[in-house]
């Protein structure tokens, strides 16, 4: 029998549900180090093995990918945001270590790895995004492209369906009456908000009625904590003498932190050799030196791991305390959730601008908004659910489903579209 399976292929992370014979949906888990998660992240690494004189090139997906790349930074190829590309006509292909990939091929092998290896015989309903990344999006493009990667990981038929929608599905499937619905579907990368009139009478009954996103999320959170905490330790801040006159340490070396593998990129030893000397002549001296420490033992992801640990313990108490310590690097600092509600506000700011922009789209004034529904792991953060509180009401603002809604409300599309004789299961 054919399964029916739903897939949110998204930016930073990626989903496979499926449907099960008893009507229930469950997430594919993946082994990783001693625990098991439902989100697998949408990365590739590329190397090369050498085995009697030959070359062979060879790539893993997902969590697989990040372990592989931190074994062997320098001489890997991480490939990431693979998604924002779909739509833009002036990216088509890539050189990796020689050999020529297509956007295509990447995300097939992407698929491959989201499902272990595996063919099943299955009917898949896709996500995507109601417009495409990228100022010269063309949408139409960005679906035909990502129909033909399923095609090239051996699924040639997929149906699709809008993410937000998706995202909201079983929300909406609790309606009794039609309702405008503004969903908030926050990723690692990117926060999409989603105005759309659900009407439960109607099998077809989703309109979308207007969009916008903002290039903020859980990422960014993760980065300001570390650009707050962890950098003034490192020496962003200080200053260093240059023929008896001050300057301040260049702050591009921090930049680095704002994506965990870009610290990796810094490893170069003229890189290296630059930070070096900068601390032979810095007040703080041994601040730069704990910063070469951190980017040649390659700690980038352990760190933002234990960031990312901090924030979520943010959105449960009032303070969270950082411990992080490795050779002479050792920082402990509890954070109070008004610091870092302050750090955060300029994107939050931000994040309130994207909803202006979706309700303009759509034609609406706050009051005509029915209801709110907010997932994704962002929508944990109380200072973001208090945003949407006090412009909708608390009354009018739930969630569920944070990390697998998409992929789960992708299932339950391809049952119902099943089941009214939409969707054509072999």
């Amino acid at each position: 029998m054919t399964q029916l399976i739903g897939i949110d292929f998204g930016t930073t992370n990626s989903v496979l549900a499926k449907l099960e014979t008893d009507g229930s949906v469950t997430t594919t888990r993946y082994a990783v180090g001693s625990r098991e998660v439902d989100t697998f992240r949408t990365v590739l690494c590329f190397w090369n093995e050498h085995e009697k004189g030959r070359s062979r090139l060879c790539h893993a997906a997902g969590p697989y990918a990040v372990e592989n790349y931190l074994n062997d930074p320098t001489d890997s190829r991480l490939i990431m945001s693979m998604k924002t590309y779909l739509a833009q006509h002036s990216f088509s292909r890539t050189n990796i270590f020689g050999k020529i990939f297509t956007l295509e091929d990447m995300i097939a092998s992407f698929l491959d790895g989201l499902f272990q290896g595996e063919k099943p015989e299955a009917h898949i309903v896709a996500g995507r995004p109601v417009r495409f990344a990228g100022d010269l999006a063309d949408d139409a493009f960005g679906e035909s492209r990502l129909r033909a990667s399923f095609a090239q990981a051996g699924y040639p038929q997929i149906d699709v369906a809008l993410e937000p929608e998706a995202a909201g599905y079983r929300f909406a499937r609790t309606l009794t009456e039609p309702a405008t619905v503004l969903v908030g579907d926050f990723g690692g990368g990117t926060s999409d908000f989603s105005v759309i009139r659900f009407d439960p009478r109607n099998s077809r009954g989703v309109k979308p009625l207007g969009y916008s996103g903002v290039g903020i999320a859980g990422d960014t959170f993760d980065y300001r904590i570390i650009d707050n905490v962890v950098s003034p330790l490192l020496g962003k801040g200080d200053t260093y003498s240059v023929m008896g006159t001050d300057l301040p340490v260049p702050p591009e070396y921090f930049s680095g932190f704002a994506r965990w593998h870009r610290l990796s990129l810094m490893k170069a030893p003229r890189t290296l050799r630059a930070i070096e000397e900068v601390a032979a002549a810095s007040h703080n001296p041994d601040k730069l030196r704990m910063l070469v420490r951190l980017i040649e033992d390659e700690l980038g992801y352990q760190l933002y791991q234990t960031v990312s640990a901090v924030k979520a313990e943010l959105s449960r108490s009032e303070t969270a305390t950082l411990r992080f310590a490795h050779g002479d690097l050792a920082i402990e600092r509890t954070i109070a959730r008004h610091e870092f509600e302050a750090w955060i506000a300029p994107d939050l700011a931000r994040m309130s601008a994207s909803v202006d922009q979706a309700l303009a789209a759509a034609g609406l004034r706050p009051d005509e908004i029915d209801r709110v529904f907010l997932t994704g792991g962002t929508s944990f953060v109380p200072a973001v659910r208090g945003l949407f509180e006090t412009r909708f009401g608390a009354e009018r603002v739930s969630g569920g489903g944070e990390f697998v809604s998409v992929a789960e409300g992708l299932a339950l599309i391809g049952r119902d579209r099943a089941e009214n004789g939409l969707l054509a299961l072999a």
